[in-house]
């Protein structure tokens, strides 16, 4: 791979290599405990294929002549010169001056002797017109807690890991082949501390809390949004200053790094929520870095969201492309997660996008195709799933940009999964109708499968939905409380069944019913109402039965894994499909009946003769019903035609009922 191709080259060139910011004649002992950017660092960094820049630009434990500290490099290649300046020199304008490479790069160093870990700074950097900057480390691994605005010193290293096994086991499988139910999660807000003040956890607090709530409810992964540093609670982390910077607010790098660890020990993977669509204007972050444009297009019509408020990267320039792709290994390599969701990546691919005539600029062939960042994501698939397998790479793409999903070295973008937007707006929209108004709308819920194997699909309920005056999921539902929660069960069940990968967002799985809001923690009291907590335990039971059987994800982007038995049922609001994997050994049928209305001596055609056997009904009083509506254990099919088979199973399909069945 090209990844490797990049560290030989780099261990070659090693032992020849110029080094800045350093002395040349340090004794071989300490080489080892030495950081330095060499010749070839430049080079890499200048080609937009330097993979671990992260480990040479920012600030690293270092040692030199037998002094320990800290090794401070950054590019600003505009910069007339750079300071280092902090709590370990009071804020010194002018007492650690960095050096500036003799290659042409751009980057300036420094080691400074004797320093130690949480030493807050920032880089004084006077621009080429005399303007004076103060910036934080684009390559800090830690940061003042917000409001402040620092970087701070931290050595990410030392770790006791624990997670061998499950990274060994993650690079051998096939992502698509496996279970995948995302639970969506914002820390700030998933619960607040008792004891006031933000009533943010730890993230080992957090760790020890959330393992036991995803055990039990089953879900096999986790999405954390907005761990990358960003100083505004209120963007949920997507206006981002510090990419590299787990989020001070809830703990330190390594807090972090134990509850990742503690997920892997749990079985549960953790997709970490990443921004690469644009980046957070404030002033000591990435916008005009050295007093010119480096990390986005100097021309607005190119550089800048006008909708969002916020720059765009230029992707166009080399060094931005590897500091973007260098921070996903980043994460992957130290931080050990297992997969990125990649916001706005349709914002991206399309140069027009949220802009109007005159706020935008054509490619070079007079189109909107962002052509740069086509390339770039291949690149960045390329690269770590070509050399991490396993990983996974999920595109949140809301238009029909053809190939986003494929494999590496396919004309396609090359993402592992992409979210079916599409899916999301046809369900919703379908499921906020009233019952007696459905059949007219009927096909929104049978149009997906109609280019589901298309693409390698999430089904996403996000953060996105719940907010906004959206309203959360269950008040989306039409009819009385007690309603509301029926049709919601229903909703769930057929996204279950609905061929695709699964992600809710935190709190739907027990009906939150107020919007989502990052300033205070999800409604658990709801738990005590036997509706809500009749819909947590039923979302465990859908869980159960998702992770058990693998006809429910081993096929999901090809019609041999989904069968409709009857999806034309538009007058009573019914559909009935199969879910079937490679072995055939064990399939699933689920019948739904979106209305109040019971069809008594309902009937349903089946592919097969013998008994069908009855996994879950939605209708009954432990998952929040009004009353019970029993059936039996186990329905032997009867012959005779129905839905163009020769075999049916008869029963009365409740009001509102979704059941399963395994056959």
């Amino acid at each position: 791979m090209e990844e490797a191709k990049n560290e030989r080259a780099l261990k070659k060139k090693k032992a020849g290599a110029v080094r800045t910011g350093t002395k040349s004649g340090a004794p071989a002992a300490a080489e080892e405990n030495r950081v330095f950017v060499s010749d070839m660092d430049c080079y890499l960094f200048g080609q937009g294929t330097h993979y671990d820049i992260y480990k040479k630009l920012g600030a690293h434990p270092s040692e030199e002549n037998g002094e320990k500290g800290f090794f401070f490099a950054v590019w600003a290649p505009n910069a007339r010169a750079v300071y280092v300046t902090g709590t370990f020199n009071g804020w010194s304008e002018d007492q650690h001056p960095m050096n500036r490479d003799t290659n042409g790069a751009g980057i300036w160093t420094l080691f400074v002797p004797g320093l130690g870990e949480g030493e807050l700074y920032k880089y004084l950097i006077w621009g080429p017109d005399g303007q004076k900057l103060y910036k934080a480390d684009p390559f800090a691994a830690s940061a003042e807690r917000r409001p402040g605005t620092a970087s701070r010193t931290a050595d990410i290293g030392g770790f006791a890991w624990k997670d061998g096994r499950w990274r060994a086991r993650r690079e051998k499988s096939d992502p698509t082949k496996l279970p995948m139910a995302v639970y969506e999660c914002h820390i700030g807000s998933w619960m607040k501390h008792p004891d006031g003040g933000d009533g943010f956890y730890n993230y080992r607090e957090f760790a020890d809390r959330l393992v036991s709530y995803l055990g039990e409810m089953r879900f096999t992964h986790v999405e954390l949004m907005g761990i990358l540093e960003h100083p505004f609670d209120g963007s949920w982390g997507y206006q981002v200053t510090g990419y590299y910077a787990p989020t001070s607010r809830y703990g330190e790098p390594k807090d972090f790094m134990y509850l990742v660890d503690r997920l892997h020990a749990a079985g549960i993977g953790v997709i970490l929520d990443w921004v690469p669509a644009h980046f957070c204007p404030d002033a000591h972050g990435l916008a005009c870095f050295d007093g010119r444009c480096i990390f986005e297009d100097p021309d607005p019509r190119r550089g800048e969201h006008p909708d969002w408020g916020t720059r765009i990267f230029n992707l166009a320039k080399p060094e931005v492309r590897n500091f973007l792709i260098a921070n996903v290994l980043y994460w992957l390599r130290e931080f050990h997660i297992d997969g990125i969701r990649v916001d706005a990546v349709a914002s991206m691919l399309y140069l027009d996008y949220g802009k109007k005539d005159g706020q935008w600029l054509p490619n070079q062939y007079g189109g909107n195709k962002n052509l740069d960042a086509v390339m770039f994501f291949q690149h960045l698939n390329s690269v770590v799933r070509g050399s991490y397998p396993g990983f996974i790479t999920v595109a949140e793409e809301s238009t029909a940009w053809p190939g986003v999903t494929g494999d590496i070295g396919t004309d396609s973008l090359g993402f592992t999964f992409k979210w079916n937007m599409g899916w999301m707006h046809d369900f919703c929209e379908y499921m906020k109708l009233d019952p007696i108004m459905r059949r007219g709308s009927h096909y929104s819920l049978t149009f997906a499968m109609s280019y589901n194997n298309s693409e390698n699909y999430v089904l996403p309920l996000s953060h996105d939905e719940v907010v906004h005056l959206k309203c959360s999921m269950v008040e989306k539902m039409p009819g009385y409380q007690v309603d509301k929660y029926a049709n919601l069960r229903a909703g769930y069940t057929f996204m279950f069944g609905h061929a695709g990968k699964k992600l809710l967002f935190m709190g739907q799985e027990f009906g939150q019913e107020r919007e989502w809001s990052e300033a205070r923690e999800l409604d658990w009291y709801l738990l005590q109402n036997p509706l809500n907590a009749g819909m947590k335990k039923y979302v465990g039971e859908l869980l159960r039965i998702y992770n058990s059987y693998p006809c429910m994800y081993e096929i999901d982007n090809d019609w041999a894994g989904f069968e409709w038995i009857n999806a034309d049922d538009k007058d009573r609001s019914i559909y009935s499909f199969v879910r079937r994997c490679d072995s055939h050994a064990k399939s699933l049928l689920f019948v739904l009946n979106m209305t109040p209305v019971k069809r008594e001596e309902y009937r349903v055609g089946v592919p097969k003769k013998g008994f069908y056997r009855l996994l879950l009904n939605s209708a009954q009083e432990e998952y929040g019903a009004a009353e019970d509506s029993p059936l039996p254990a186990s329905i032997r099919a009867i012959p005779g035609e129905c839905d163009y088979r020769e075999q049916y199973l008869e029963f009365d399909l409740p009001a509102y009922g979704a059941l399963i069945f395994a056959f």
